[in-house]
């Protein structure tokens, strides 16, 4: 059994992480990187980091649930849509069988019992942090997944959350509505009442919750993270964790009907702990998904061992002269400048890695990022002053990857004139070359 257990391993290696993708047919390179993919998940999901964050954003949405649903409730009130509140609520809890009804109604009923105009401006900004937090949460969440270290700017964070708080439910309804009132129109009745047609509208009818809820995704995927995400990235991760989340539902009611015995346990309490457990799979999907669009998006970074590319000195030095030849190009020849996302899939690293060398290069004058969100590149003087051996310096004399010194005072002073004399070589070598020669002599980095 060890020897075929050992054989499987060496066959799984070898067809899976032994060959390289690009020389493969287009269907059984699909078939490796999805194989890759949920191997990666695993790892992810093993690992713990994803199911801790899972945790702590149910344990927000507890606090937060009743504001949600109080400024949601007052805003669709606004518009004449505040009866659309229950059935979402509804829905959502489905899988939780006859209790989800009940627990949804007891929901609304201290939904309804908040009185927004009797709060007082600290608890109308306390109401308001509180659904504002569940939005932060989920952000650094996704930061996490993209390995975004920087979250946005405070009056962007706050513009932004709002967009989803406020006006993303209400497209939501408003889509629904409209799709509700061209359904009841005479012309699409008398479709309707045409047996192939009428086969047609159910079995859309059926689709459609997985379409919102996929769109929902989707959305949530390209706006919430502090960087670009491509649409078909957020897309694909969208599908996935839309249908895990459609299909989850009917695993869990299934689950929930054949816990009989917990309701024993728990008494009145079990539907709040099958509450608190839906909660964590629902949010567990999402970072799911949130996690294949970015294994989508950058398919080099499924390794098999999932270590983070950490850049020796020699590469983190060619990493900073190709990136200040790629900014000055674009802003020699007056392209679009470079952001740190197109940066970093240009020169096929991850933004983790290059983010320092970046804002090393930034710290030194060799470059300046726009006020603009996401930032962007673009040389700090002409380039034509910039010379390669300041580039160089400066990632070699970057303090925060220095190590501590040791040793005696003797010992030190001939490190450092063996040192100077490394320095010495270097400037001879670049000489008084600078960005400029470097843009002239390679003029094909340009932005795609």
């Amino acid at each position: 059994m060890t020897k075929l257990l050992e054989k499987l391993r060496q066959i799984y290696l070898d067809k899976v992480w032994g060959v390289d993708t690009q020389s493969l047919s287009p269907v059984r390179r699909a078939a490796v990187r999805t194989m890759r993919l949920v191997h990666n998940l695993v790892l992810e999901l093993a690992e713990g980091h994803l199911t801790l964050r899972a945790m702590s954003l149910v344990y927000t949405t507890l606090l937060s649930l009743v504001p949600l649903l109080a400024v949601s409730f007052s805003l669709f009130k606004a518009f004449g849509m505040h009866n659309q509140l229950e059935p979402l609520l509804r829905h959502f809890l489905e899988p939780l069988g006859d209790k989800g009804v009940e627990f949804s109604q007891r929901i609304l009923g201290f939904v309804e019992n908040v009185q927004v105009g009797v709060l007082g401006s600290l608890g109308l900004v306390f109401l308001l942090y509180t659904v504002v937090s569940l939005v932060q949460k989920i952000e650094e969440a996704f930061n996490y997944i993209w390995r975004i270290r920087r979250p946005r700017r405070l009056v962007r964070r706050f513009s932004d959350y709002m967009s989803v708080v406020l006006i993303g439910p209400v497209l939501v309804f408003a889509a629904l509505g409209v799709t509700a009132a061209v359904m009841g129109t005479d012309v699409v009745r008398d479709l309707v009442s045409i047996d192939s047609v009428a086969m047609l509208v159910g079995f859309i009818g059926r689709l459609l919750p997985y379409v919102l809820i996929c769109a929902a995704f989707t959305f949530v995927y390209i706006f919430l993270p502090n960087t670009k995400v491509k649409f078909s990235a957020a897309l694909v991760g969208g599908l996935v964790a839309g249908i895990l989340w459609e299909s989850g539902g009917w695993g869990f009611a299934a689950f929930i009907s054949s816990s009989t015995r917990y309701t024993a346990i728990y008494s009145g309490f079990a539907i709040v702990i099958m509450f608190m457990i839906w909660l964590y799979v629902s949010w567990l999907i999402l970072l799911l998904g949130a996690q294949i669009a970015y294994y989508f998006q950058y398919p080099a970074l499924l390794n098999l061992r999932r270590r983070e590319w950490s850049l020796n000195n020699e590469d983190r030095e060619k990493a900073a002269i190709l990136a200040a030849q790629l900014i000055g190009y674009n802003y020699y020849h007056q392209l679009a400048w470079w952001s740190l996302e197109s940066l970093a899939q240009r020169m096929s690293i991850p933004s983790l890695s290059l983010r320092p060398i970046l804002d090393v290069l930034q710290k030194n004058g060799i470059i300046s990022e726009s006020g603009e969100e996401p930032p962007t590149y673009f040389p700090a003087r002409d380039i034509e002053t910039i010379k390669l051996v300041s580039i160089v310096e400066a990632i070699r004399h970057d303090k925060s990857s220095l190590l501590p010194a040791a040793g005696q005072d003797a010992e030190l002073n001939q490190l450092r004139k063996i040192m100077r004399r490394v320095d010495s070589a270097i400037d001879s070598a670049l000489d008084q070359q600078t960005v400029k020669d470097l843009v002239l002599i390679n003029p094909v980095f340009k932005e795609d």
